[in-house]
């Protein structure tokens, strides 16, 4: 992993910075995104004081010119990332939210950023990935886009991450064949401020799902939905 080179979003705390940080352990250099420059810089500051190898990358998924610089950037001092953590994500459902009263805004919002964002990642750095043959996607969905076990609740949501699932198995699919895997993830119920102080699992324990993925050998399962390592019905 000496030579590997992640992008991770989000990564200015919970999940994002625990990722970066197995990561950054495991002997990956990290390219840690931020759209708050300042939490960004701090947090790739933690992660060198650690020693881990990162450096802080303005990144506002929902940017064009964000995504576009931090393409550039990578195909001039690295030639292609090799690995891909789709983290950022918000959750800006009003609490009782339902479907019927929904706002159509806290959809476009939700998507912009749950699902858009890592469509624009995915498309400006798998093709480095696939010319080289090797890549690591992993995409921060959650269990409640599962239509398995599709209930009510949070309606923007579930949808960006049902979507963001369907985008997983729609892209292992155009890179079967190939070395490069992608595969969705279910972190659980997370302390951070989106899973708040009473959820069940750390940030560490959410994040070591997500590392081994990011991780995989050759020859791993793609396309597939994960919590704890196993497979889990989409």
């Amino acid at each position: 992993m000496n030579k590997r080179v992640a992008v991770v979003t989000g990564v200015n705390r919970g999940i994002g910075y625990a990722v970066a940080r197995g990561l950054g352990a495991a002997g990956v250099k990290v390219i840690a995104g931020s759209r708050d420059r300042g939490k960004g810089e701090a947090a790739a500051e933690r992660l060198r004081a650690g020693g881990a190898d990162a450096q802080y990358f303005p990144l506002d998924v929902t940017r064009d010119e964000d995504v576009a610089a931090l393409a550039a950037h990578i195909a001039n001092k690295h030639g292609a990332a090799d690995m891909l953590i789709n983290n950022a994500g918000v959750l800006i459902d009003p609490k009782g939210s339902r479907l019927l009263t929904a706002s159509i805004e806290t959809f476009r919002a939700t998507l912009e950023v749950n699902f858009y964002g890592a469509m624009r990642l995915i498309q400006a750095l798998t093709p480095g990935m696939r010319e080289r043959n090797y890549g690591r996607i992993v995409n921060l969905s959650s269990g409640l886009g599962q239509l398995s076990d599709m209930g009510s609740g949070t309606p923007a949501y579930r949808v960006s991450k049902t979507a963001l699932n369907v985008l997983t198995r729609m892209l292992a699919a155009d890179l079967s064949g190939t070395n490069v895997l992608v595969n969705s993830v279910c972190p659980g119920w997370v302390r951070t401020d989106m899973g708040g102080p009473q959820a069940t699992r750390s940030v560490d324990q959410a994040a070591e799902a997500v590392i081994w993925l990011a991780t995989l050998p050759d020859g791993e399962p793609s396309g597939g939905f994960f919590r704890d390592r196993k497979p889990i019905p989409w």
